[in-house]
């Protein structure tokens, strides 16, 4: 499948410069910086959630963490739950499922990152199979995040 059309039509429109990253078929975001010989802080894994009026936001953290609802909840004034996969897939058609890209502009969804990813030199987005990672420098990710909010609502997941 490659990089999702959405993604690669919102990257070239915005003239952010990225590559394409293959590897062999992974399960999870972990599973693909391991097979794509990356550090799994230095990707990006996108999370979506739906607040108490059924408005969307997608949360873009390192794949080793997980979020801190309460951290979120509390600098967005919100409150969240983890969006059904039925309706994650709906919304990502052109993504294979469970391979969801953390470039929220580009599905016309709010999105909000974790600070950590700013510290990265290099960051590691899924495209949109699991087969495939998109590579950004520092500069091109803060460029795809001009409009997004960035805050500390991650914690280390141990694995």
């Amino acid at each position: 499948m490659s990089v999702a059309t959405r993604v690669n039509d919102y990257l070239n429109a915005h003239h952010i410069q990225f590559e394409v990253i293959s590897h062999g078929h992974s399960i999870n975001s972990l599973a693909s910086a391991r097979m794509a010989q990356v550090s799994p802080m230095k990707l990006a894994k996108a999370v979506i959630l739906e607040d108490h009026e059924g408005r969307h936001l997608m949360a873009i953290l390192p794949s080793t963490h997980k979020i801190s609802f309460h951290k979120l909840e509390d600098e967005m004034n919100r409150d969240f739950h983890l969006l059904s996969e039925r309706h994650v897939y709906k919304m990502f058609k052109d993504c294979t499922p469970g391979a969801v890209p953390p470039v929220g502009h580009a599905y016309q969804m709010d999105s909000v990152y974790d600070e950590l990813l700013s510290d990265q030199k290099d960051v590691f987005l899924e495209a949109g199979d699991h087969k495939t990672l998109i590579h950004l420098k520092s500069n091109e990710f803060k460029k795809l995040m001009t409009d997004c909010r960035h805050s500390r609502f991650s914690g280390e997941v141990f694995h």
